[in-house]
């Protein structure tokens, strides 16, 4: 009998995932669920709404003071958010 190749269930996952084509919107999903916890809950309380387009992340936010205060920490956030998922899911972050 041969001998076949151990592998870890999280690697055969992974893979499973990147042949269907899963793996971006998993971690796309990922990045938005970890919003409240990168920006506060008081600062998620204002958000209304969040979406990924072309590696942007869309956020609408109800208050100008936030918005304006969010805008100074861009490119932290977006390191922040990637950090929380473990890959490059955004580039940037526009604030509605």
């Amino acid at each position: 009998m041969e001998r076949r190749k151990e592998e870890s269930v999280g690697d055969v996952l992974l893979r499973y995932l990147r042949q269907m084509q899963l793996e971006a919107p998993l971690n796309e999903h990922r990045l938005l669920q970890a919003w409240p916890e990168v920006v506060g809950e008081a600062a998620s309380r204002y958000t209304e709404s969040l979406r990924i387009y072309n590696q942007k992340l869309y956020v609408q936010l109800r208050s100008p003071a936030l918005r304006s205060q969010l805008l100074m920490q861009r490119t932290q956030l977006v390191r922040q958010l990637n950090e929380r998922v473990g890959s490059q899911v955004i580039t940037d972050i526009c604030f509605n």
